[in-house]
């Protein structure tokens, strides 16, 4: 099963994305239908839906497409992790509810946006992550370097939750790996309970990315966390800064092919399925 880990959806009429303000290529409206050539193009059978605002209201409109779309399998949502504990077990319980609520496989929080780098070593924060591994799920970290320490104690502390490393911890790709992050993936890698997106690279390096850029970063992925726990995630549509989907995925096909038919079949579809518990 070959498997998107990684797209997002929106509409500006229903809801601002404030965040493409000045991103001209990402300031209108992206609908399922839109994406869904470039997944049949690519053959790619199922898709997760991914978080963009930190609002309730998203998660459930992102279960009924799911209800409504077959090629979606799973959301990752969003709940207040910073409320009570029976807060968040009450508001993911009700998330599961809803139609399409068997779709919800994660949650994840805009963690990259808070001004505090040890945002995910505050109490209440992970009193709602420990919630989040009793309901099963698991819990992206969409993160930027200065936040990779705590990201590490975190995931240290809470060894019953499953992570799943967005974008690489958005470094940048147009310049050579800096040596905090090095440690940080090598860090990460070691813990079982953590995997890693092979995503955002080409969004984040924008049009000027070269695969021999990008390489150094996959492959420090792969070294450290190995295939089978490895995920690709086109990151649509803000793929489109680093050159639209057919580029992204392209280039991700590229720097797995030294990996052998079952390595390339892991990074493509079976590590989500298993880390995501993605239906078959």
């Amino acid at each position: 099963m070959r498997v998107d880990a990684h797209v997002h959806v929106w509409d500006l009429a229903v809801r601002d994305q404030p965040w493409t303000a000045d991103l001209p290529e990402l300031r209108r409206s992206f609908a399922l239908a839109e994406l869904a050539p470039s997944l049949a193009a690519h053959a790619i059978e199922t898709a997760v839906l991914v978080q963009t605002v930190c609002v309730p209201e998203e998660t459930p409109e992102f279960l009924a497409l799911a209800a409504a779309e077959p090629v979606i399998s799973g959301v990752v949502g969003w709940v207040d992790l910073t409320a009570a504990s029976a807060d968040v077990a009450a508001r993911v319980a009700a998330l599961r509810a809803l139609p399409g609520g068997a779709a919800l496989v994660g949650i994840r929080h805009q963690v990259q946006e808070e001004h505090d780098p040890r945002w995910l070593c505050r109490d209440e924060v992970r009193r709602g992550l420990a919630e989040v591994a009793r309901a099963g799920l698991a819990y992206d970290l969409v993160v930027r370097p200065p936040q990779l320490a705590a990201t590490l104690e975190t995931a240290r502390a809470l060894p019953e939750l499953r992570f799943v490393l967005d974008h690489a911890g958005k470094p940048d790709p147009t310049r050579p790996p800096s040596p905090q992050w090095t440690a940080a993936i090598d860090a990460l890698g070691a813990l079982d309970n953590v995997t890693a997106k092979l995503s955002g690279l080409t969004s984040e390096a924008g049009p000027e990315w070269t695969l021999d850029g990008l390489r150094r970063f996959a492959d420090a992925l792969l070294t450290a966390f190995g295939p089978d726990r490895v995920l690709f995630g086109s990151d649509w549509p803000v793929c489109r800064l680093g050159g639209g989907y057919d580029a992204t995925i392209a280039a991700m096909e590229a720097l797995c092919a030294g990996l052998s038919a079952a390595e390339r079949a892991a990074v493509f579809g079976e590590t989500a399925a298993r880390v995501y518990g993605l239906a078959r």
